[in-house]
């Protein structure tokens, strides 16, 4: 019996890098089993296609040892054949806290290349996202989780996550297909960070009611994208961004299109704005009684006659 190239989890895998391969790419590699899988899966895809791949292992430099942990994913991955490089970055203070820093950092490093860029978020990191966004309270967009591709700018440049569809236990699996030991970020079983946290209740839920979550968040996460991205659609055609807004025009829209607009109005003009100051500035409009200004991050929202303006 002829033996097969992969094994089916490698091979699920690698089928599902091609499907998203585009004709050059940079893959985000930290040696963690999810973006380890992805890579060999590009490499495999990248032979079909004719693609040229490139694995980029970031070096946070927030742990001891960091560098010999890049080192090590780069080394793996050069043994395989697959152009690897090391990319050293800072990782700045972040009100955000030192995930989100992180996460800046790596996927400035990542889109620094002038490619569209792999990651290898997986069902599992889907459903973790959601949860997350509900804990914010953030709405549809956040409960719409990581799209599958984001455009990152006018030159073509965009993430790409092709694993989306797949479990964390497929990479997993994918990895002993391909005969190599993922890295075990200690940072991952530390549950002072959100994600962490959310992994391990989401577990622990799934386990109190006999049922694997995660798919339903996952699926809860695509509903919610269609939506959001329909009324988003909608409330920029209601009404254009511009640096007054009309009162008479808010007035009649739906609640779901008038607070849209008022968000991207005031994400336009005061970025760190949120729901409850756009719930504010709303007032000025549905519940007018000649009330005064409305405090948003840099600056204030006053009705005059029958606009609405910052200073």
């Amino acid at each position: 019996m002829a033996r097969r190239e992969l094994g089916p989890a490698a091979l699920g895998v690698a089928q599902a890098v091609l499907a998203l391969l585009p004709d050059a790419a940079v893959v985000g590699c930290s040696g963690g089993a999810d973006s380890l899988a992805l890579a060999l899966g590009a490499q495999w895809a990248a032979r079909r296609r004719g693609s040229a791949v490139t694995a980029v292992v970031v070096d946070h430099g927030l742990q001891d040892g960091s560098a010999r942990v890049a080192a090590r994913t780069a080394g793996l991955l050069a043994g395989r054949g697959m152009t690897a490089e090391v990319v050293r970055v800072e990782v700045a203070a972040s009100d955000g806290g030192l995930e989100a820093a992180a996460r800046t950092a790596r996927l400035a490093a990542l889109a620094s290349y002038g490619r569209p860029v792999l990651l290898g978020h997986t069902l599992d990191d889907q459903a973790e996202t959601v949860l997350l966004g509900l804990l914010r309270g953030s709405g549809t967009r956040s409960l719409a989780g990581m799209a599958g591709t984001v455009s990152l700018g006018p030159d073509g440049a965009s993430l790409i996550r092709p694993l989306l569809g797949l479990r964390r236990a497929a990479t997993e699996a994918a990895c002993r297909d391909w005969g190599v030991e993922p890295w075990e970020d200690p940072m991952n079983a530390d549950p002072r960070f959100a994600r962490v946290a959310v992994r391990q209740q989401l577990a622990g839920l799934s386990a109190a009611l006999g049922r694997d979550l995660a798919p339903a968040l996952a699926r809860t996460a695509q509903l919610a994208r269609a939506d959001a991205d329909l009324l988003d659609q909608l409330a920029g055609q209601a009404l254009p961004v511009a640096a007054e807004l009309a009162v008479d025009d808010l007035r009649g829209l739906p609640d779901a299109l008038r607070w849209r607009v008022v968000h991207r109005w005031l994400g336009r003009l005061s970025p760190a704005a949120e729901f409850r100051h756009v719930l504010a500035v709303d007032a000025l409009v549905t519940a007018w009684h000649g009330q005064g200004p409305v405090a948003v991050p840099g600056g204030q929202v006053v009705r005059t006659g029958s606009h609405l303006t910052v200073r």
